[in-house]
């Protein structure tokens, strides 16, 4: 049995496209997987704290030196680090915003983005060797986004700041299985974001 966590990062409701993308995935991965269980967690509709200098102060105390008081200023990121640790695989719904990702999701990474929590130097000391602490975790990665090309080797993908950068740093923290399904085109509607969805929920349902 596995544990899925959602996580939806989508500043509308009803009528977020990347939303419809996880709602899809839930119910295509529970008919197919009866015993796996599911979270989520909301970061688009609900406020995530940006870091502080409290923060920071907490974040950087070695584990050994650790007391209550010290770590006061990281006890949500404490929270929300556990609950991702406790999960096998996450399902990430997020749209483009301004070639990027939207700003709750940028706080929700920054509060996961722990050393000695979620990753750490190899030597202990800086290095530039990072090393992920997360291990067999699969990520799924559901983008919508207003125009099209910004995938491998298409012709704006020197644009995407969006999923390039969603890969690159959870793959710091140690996930190294990604999959990347994005719903192209929601700018323009009509006929061509029709075809876009068929293509993009049919993806989906073949997981």
């Amino acid at each position: 049995m596995n544990k899925v966590l959602i996580i939806n990062a989508s500043v509308r409701n009803k009528k977020s496209h990347s939303r419809k993308l996880t709602q899809l995935f839930v119910e295509n991965w529970k008919n197919k997987n009866l015993k796996d269980s599911f979270s989520y967690r909301e970061v688009g509709l609900t406020e995530i704290p940006s870091i502080n200098e409290k923060w920071i102060a907490s974040a950087f105390i070695k584990p050994n030196e650790r007391t209550k008081e010290n770590q006061s200023g990281v006890e949500f990121s404490d929270e929300l680090i556990k609950e991702f640790k406790e999960h096998d695989i996450y399902v990430l719904g997020t749209p483009m915003y301004n070639w990027s990702i939207p700003s709750g999701l940028k706080s929700y990474i920054d509060q996961l983005m722990r050393i000695n929590e979620t990753w750490k130097f190899r030597s202990g000391e800086p290095d530039g060797d990072y090393v992920g602490l997360l291990e067999n975790k699969k990520m799924f990665i559901l983008s919508s986004r207003g125009d099209t090309g910004y995938g491998e080797n298409e012709k704006n993908e020197h644009m995407n700041f969006q999923t390039t950068y969603l890969k690159f740093v959870f793959g710091i923290m140690g996930i190294k299985d990604i999959s990347i399904i994005s719903l192209d085109n929601e700018e323009f509607g009509g006929e061509i974001f029709e075809k876009s969805k068929k293509k993009t929920y049919q993806r989906i349902e073949q997981i």
